[in-house]
Formats: structure tokens, C-alpha cells, sequence
């Protein structure tokens, strides 16, 4: 066979070290052909990197991809995979305070059995932290789950349907049995009975098995404008009197990030 016909299997490739790799690349190229798997542009799939001179070493792609399963199995939405205490940058007392109490619950638990609920106006952080203390807990090795409160509704909604290969009891036995939970934008979702019924259902579970949970809202307990609602008039006053014994309420005050990062972008623009 002669050496143009002559191909080199891709395990036998050495990549060209002239090129570096960025330090934030997806190492998920698609491929030219739809309709294939997409491959690691540096091992093709093997999880192994070969680096000439130097031998094989494991790919970063490998990484990538811990970090994919880590975030799946506790349900962290892809917006927030990347969030931690270290890149939460407080910039008011109360979010810094706020910080603190993420810090000392994910690092002396289970000396606590009180949890968190993290209320505030939109875009200060509050998701952001309650993530951090999940990931920091779940490297401790506690079994940590994520729900934003709407999803979990239609979720369970959905087991009604009589297709539906889920049921109620199935959906909720993740939110029961996690040693760890944060429920995500209580208050959210237009207080229905039957919403409120299904929260008290999740709150009394947890609270009677002694479960920490970890809640984030955006309503307040005091109203601030006169048709505004507070959180009790979204869960009403019992639940409201039961997160009082089950968590810490930490208020946070601050500016909207997403609209200070938006005006930060228009005036780049400019």
C-alpha cells in the first residue's frame, strides 16, 4: 500500500502541540456530517490524550464531561453549572452576609439541622448560593437535589395524564428521600389549593423526617408597595409559620445583576 493511501488510526494521532488549547473551550466539536455523535476533537472518544513526546494522559474532555454528570444528577439547570461561593462577588452587606451563612451551613452540616430560606427581589444571587451550598455538600459526600418549584408542579401534573409512566408518588420520592434539598423560587406559582396542598405535603414530609431544605424566594415578608404581596399571601400563613422553625430567613438587598450586566453591555457597545 503506498503511503498516500496509507491512513493512521485516529487512537495513533499525536495532535499538533503547535496549537494550544483554550483554557475555556468546548471540546465537543460537531461533526462536518450531520446525523454522527459528536466527538472530542483531542482523544476522538477514547478519554485518553496523546501528547507528543510525553505519552497519553487523560483527556480534558473527561472533565467536561464529570462536571455534565455531576450537575445532571443533582439537576442543576445548565445556566448555573458553574456557579460557586467563589465566584459569588457580594456587593452589599446583606448579600455578604448572606455568603457567609451559605459557607458556614455547607461546611457544619449535619451539626445544623436548620436550612436556609434565601428571600429577596429578582437578580441578587439567591439561586447562585443556594447551588454553591449543594455542590460544596455533595463533594462532602450528602445526597443533594435541585428543584425549581414550577418544574417540579407540572411534573407531577403531567403523572395525571393516563400515558404518563410516572406517577405522583414517583416524582416526589426524589424530593423525600434527598438528605439535601433546594426548592427553587417558592411563591412562583399562582397559589392554587392544590398548589399549596402539594407544597404543604413537601414541606411537612421534610420537616417531620428532619430533611434540610434550602428555599429561595423572591417575595418579602413586609410589603413595600401597597398592592405588593408578601410571601405569606402566596403560601399561606401555616407554611409560612413552618419555614420560620425549619430555616433561617436571610434577606438579601441589591441590585439586579442581570440589569447592571446588561447596561455594562451597551455601553461596551458604544
Amino acid at each position: 500500500m503506498s503511503q498516500e493511501k496509507a491512513k493512521i488510526h485516529p487512537l495513533f494521532a499525536v495532535p499538533n502541540t503547535a496549537q494550544t488549547v483554550p483554557a475555556e473551550r468546548d471540546f465537543y466539536e460537531s461533526p462536518e456530517t450531520g446525523g454522527e455523535p459528536e466527538v472530542c476533537s483531542l482523544c476522538y472518544g477514547t478519554g485518553m490524550e496523546i501528547v507528543a513526546g510525553k505519552g497519553a494522559r487523560p483527556c480534558q474532555c473527561r472533565k467536561q464531561k464529570a462536571k455534565e454528570a455531576f450537575a445532571e444528577k443533582l439537576r442543576i439547570p445548565k445556566r448555573y453549572e458553574k456557579c460557586n461561593l467563589n465566584n459569588y462577588y457580594p456587593k452589599t452587606q446583606s448579600q455578604t452576609d448572606a455568603k457567609n451563612f451559605a459557607f458556614k451551613l455547607a461546611n457544619n452540616y449535619p451539626v445544623t439541622e436548620q436550612g436556609l430560606l434565601f428571600m429577596g427581589t429578582v437578580g441578587i444571587g439567591k439561586t447562585h448560593l443556594a447551588v454553591s451550598i449543594l455542590k460544596l455538600l455533595t463533594e462532602r459526600s450528602f445526597s443533594c437535589l435541585f428543584y425549581e418549584f414550577g418544574a417540579l408542579l407540572k411534573e407531577i401534573q403531567a403523572s395525571y395524564s393516563q400515558v404518563a409512566q410516572t406517577s405522583e408518588l414517583k416524582v416526589l420520592a426524589p424530593i423525600f428521600d434527598a438528605e439535601i434539598l433546594v426548592l427553587d423560587e417558592i411563591g412562583a406559582s399562582k397559589p392554587t389549593d392544590w398548589v399549596r396542598d402539594t407544597m404543604a405535603h413537601i414541606i411537612n414530609t421534610r420537616y417531620n423526617d428532619k430533611k434540610l431544605t434550602i428555599f429561595t424566594t423572591n417575595y418579602l415578608d413586609e410589603r413595600r408597595a401597597e398592592r405588593e404581596e408578601t410571601l405569606e399571601d402566596r403560601i399561606g400563613v401555616r407554611l409560612r409559620s413552618r419555614l420560620f422553625e425549619m430555616c433561617r430567613t436571610i434577606s438579601i438587598m441589591g441590585e439586579d445583576f442581570r440589569r447592571t450586566f446588561d447596561q455594562a453591555a451597551q455601553i461596551k457597545k458604544k
